[in-house]
């Protein structure tokens, strides 16, 4: 039987980091997010900073569970947490005042996922 999911070690842990998360802090965004991250590389999300920028609002947490691209202005600190950044997307997030972490980084730092927006 050929194998399923990410091959990626990396990722696949996180799968896994997210599932318990989600099941002892019951906060099902985290399992959300771990089915998004099952999907095949080519059907991952790709969010560019303009799309931030129009559905964020000032100072919230936006989670992608792919990676954000450089492509737009963003005028709004924004705390971002994804599964990878291009180096201008990292640049321009935080020339605007905002944060950029890892998504196990988020997890750790708000293990019940309050006020937390998925963007895709």
């Amino acid at each position: 039987m050929r194998r399923t999911g990410p091959t990626n070690i990396v990722i696949r842990k996180l799968i896994r980091e997210l599932r318990k998360s989600s099941r002892r802090n019951r906060a099902r965004i985290w399992s959300y997010i771990a089915d998004l991250l099952e999907k095949p590389s080519r059907s991952r999300v790709i969010v560019n900073v303009s799309k931030i920028n129009r559905f964020a609002t000032q100072g919230e947490t936006v989670v992608i569970p792919g990676k954000v691209l450089g492509a737009g202005l963003i005028d709004k600190p924004v705390t971002v947490a994804a599964l990878s950044f291009s180096a201008k997307a990292l640049e321009k997030i935080a020339n605007a005042g905002g944060r950029v972490l890892f998504i196990s980084e988020l997890v750790r730092e708000n293990p019940r996922g309050k006020g937390v927006k998925v963007l895709m």
